[in-house]
């Protein structure tokens, strides 16, 4: 099972992985991703093991000769042929004109929800899936705090980064104590919105937490606030509350189920571009009002500034 991308790209994934686990009971299923997502990956009782794999990289060697392939990666033809390099006797795959062996998979439709997606690819074979099945189990493991608002100022591209002074205004007016979160290179983006906000240095937890500590501590949150990235996918598996801004890419692509009422997202309605070098101009739409405005969602919706 080839996901060789990041956290929130796993997160989606899983109702297709319960799906494959629940259609082949006794086989070794194995996730072809980054070895950082195993703990998670475990977590969710739907793979025997992970082999490190950077994206559209050959497999391992290990992996030669699989009964099952499936490309939960992407459209092909780059990923496709990674898995048919490997020599398994059957392929499941979206369709693509280059490469023949994927003829007889579904069609690849661009504005589908990235849940949606890999359960209709596994439906289209004949295996029963349901998006709804994202929820993970709680971390065995306590949270280094419990019952804080965790914000997640970072994201893997400036397009979906929501200015600093931004952050900190909304983590200033919170009524209890917050935690800001992020990767060992987001620390100094984290140590920024804290002084801003009037926070203490031990408010800062970036770079401080594996990524099993990050989903514990999101599981333990109060509430999670942060942009369209992984640490979104992980309140919705975890059901911990959250208002999730949306720039460049709308909600009903990458957001949180819209009949789940712990989960906001907040859109300005406009599309851009995901991996651009500024912010993106309909994220900058998305004003510290209209975020503290649903810190407190009674209901889901996505909300159109």
């Amino acid at each position: 099972m080839l996901r060789a991308l990041g956290l929130g790209d796993f997160l989606t994934a899983v109702p297709a992985l319960r799906a494959l686990a629940a259609a082949f009971p006794d086989h070794r299923r194995v996730l072809a991703a980054p070895a950082a997502l195993e703990p998670l990956a475990r977590l969710s009782g739907t793979v025997d093991g992970v082999v490190d794999t950077p994206p559209l990289a050959p497999l391992d060697p290990s992996l030669r000769g699989a009964a099952v392939a499936v490309n939960l990666h992407g459209r092909g033809p780059q990923s496709h042929r990674v898995l048919l390099d490997a020599a398994p006797a059957r392929l499941i795959a979206f369709r693509h004109p280059d490469v023949p062996a994927s003829a007889g998979g579904p069609r690849w439709t661009r504005s589908e929800h990235e849940v949606r997606r890999w359960c209709r690819l596994l439906q289209a074979g004949g295996i029963p899936a349901d998006p709804a099945r994202l929820d993970l189990p709680a971390p065995p493991e306590r949270p280094p705090v419990e019952g804080a608002v965790v914000i997640h100022p970072g994201a893997a591209s400036a397009a979906r980064r929501w200015p600093a002074d931004r952050w900190a205004a909304v983590a200033a007016a919170q009524d209890h104590p917050v935690v800001l979160t992020g990767s060992a290179g987001e620390r100094p983006l984290c140590q920024a919105v804290a002084r801003r906000a009037g926070l203490p240095e031990a408010a800062v937890m970036a770079g401080t937490t594996d990524l099993l500590g990050l989903a514990a501590l999101v599981a333990g949150a109060r509430r999670v606030l942060c942009g369209d990235t992984g640490v979104a996918h992980l309140a919705t598996a975890f059901g911990t509350p959250s208002v999730v801004l949306f720039g460049p890419v709308p909600p009903s692509e990458w957001g949180p189920p819209a009949d789940r009422p712990r989960h906001v997202a907040v859109w300005a309605g406009r599309r851009g571009d995901p991996h651009g070098e500024a912010p993106d101009p309909g994220l900058l739409r998305i004003t510290v009002e209209d975020v503290l405005a649903h810190t407190r969602p009674r209901a889901s919706t996505i909300r159109s500034t």
